[in-house]
């Protein structure tokens, strides 16, 4: 089922499915009853891109902390429930705009019936999370191990004992920390399904690692057409994710906006330390809302001609360097001056 077709969720004032953007997710990593600083990560995230977050909700207190986290942030918030079903629902009472839950981990059917009740009064989507870690002992004995199909019917499953209780406003994600698995997971799922599919490769490790496993599962499930929203999951500062999820998305054309910036890959000509400079140029490029190509190059020789193909540039010689706009040289300043042209030329892009 690509996003085109698939079912139309509100989550907060946001919505998924049937075509709409792809939107970003991350989950905190503070403790959600402290709220201070639970809203202090939230609020990070916003400013980075994050559209949706996610707050585990492992006790009461935190339950009632999301009632208090609300009233100070701006997106809308996922409660992320383990095990307990009055979590879910304490959750829900005080205000999450959508639960994650993976029934078979709820326990009784009654308890179940619990939380989907509350959801349905208040018309609070359902996102069913399985995961390949937590997968039923039957499946992997009836696939001979842990497959993309067993990880498919598992959640198919657990989707139906929703059906069943007449709910049907529900999310599916399907994780696993096997890229391949994973992405085969997905093509199987979204032929079978019409709800919305979240979007993540589990576990996927640290920055590094982390980025290049979330980079190729994410590339080949959205490339096809599949998945509403996405989660880059990392070791680190969920920040770091939203940057990555932002990146991806717009590599695959899904996302317009935000400052490109492409570098050369240094070489014996470098005289200057483009690496260094490279990485400025990113973190200081995030800041500006301009949908522009910027350039970094290394050195005189190929770095004019290179930087035509970008909005604007610097190419960098001994100690000094060029600021290059739509591939014509505007000025040769020192290296330690070459930033701070870059970002007055930023700051004055729209006003030209």
């Amino acid at each position: 089922m690509h996003r085109e077709h698939t079912r139309i969720v509100k989550i907060g004032d946001r919505v998924i499915g049937g075509g709409n953007p792809v939107l970003i997710q991350s989950m905190t990593n503070t403790r959600t009853e402290d709220v201070a600083a639970t809203v202090e990560q939230i609020r990070k995230l916003t400013k980075a891109g994050c559209e949706i977050v996610r707050c585990t909700v492992p006790t009461m207190e935190a339950a009632q902390a999301l009632g208090e986290i609300k009233k100070q942030i701006e997106i809308p918030l996922v409660a992320d429930i383990h095990f307990d079903y009055r979590m879910a629902i304490a959750a829900m009472e005080n205000g999450a705009d959508k639960i994650r839950i993976n029934p078979g981990n709820i326990g009784s059917h009654d308890r179940i019936k619990a939380v989907v009740d509350t959801a349905k009064e208040r018309g609070i989507p359902i996102r069913v999370g399985v995961n390949s870690g937590s997968l039923e002992r039957e499946l992997v004995e009836k696939y001979r191990g842990v497959t993309a199909e067993g990880i498919v019917e598992s959640a198919l499953d657990k989707v139906k004992i929703i059906e069943e209780l007449g709910y049907d406003n529900l999310v599916i994600s399907i994780k696993s920390s096997d890229v391949m698995m994973c992405a085969r997971a997905h093509e199987l799922i979204a032929a079978r399904t019409c709800y919305p599919l979240h979007v993540g490769i589990t576990e996927a490790g640290t920055l590094f690692s982390g980025n290049i496993k979330s980079a190729v599962g994410l590339g080949m499930i959205l490339s096809q057409g599949i998945g509403d929203t996405i989660r880059v999951s990392l070791t680190g500062d969920p920040v770091e994710e939203v940057k990555s999820a932002k990146l991806i998305l717009r590599t695959l054309g899904l996302r317009k906006g935000g400052i490109e910036v492409v570098s050369c890959p240094t070489c014996g000509r470098t005289k200057i330390d483009l690496i260094g400079l490279a990485n400025q140029v990113e973190t200081m490029a995030a800041e500006f809302p301009l949908d522009i190509k910027v350039a970094v190059m290394g050195c005189v020789v190929n770095g004019p001609g290179e930087a035509k193909e970008a909005d604007i540039g610097i190419a960098g010689g001994i100690g000094e360097g060029l600021l290059i706009r739509h591939g014509e040289v505007v000025k040769k300043l020192p290296e330690g001056e070459l930033l701070d042209a870059l970002r007055r030329e930023l700051e004055n892009w729209n006003h030209e």
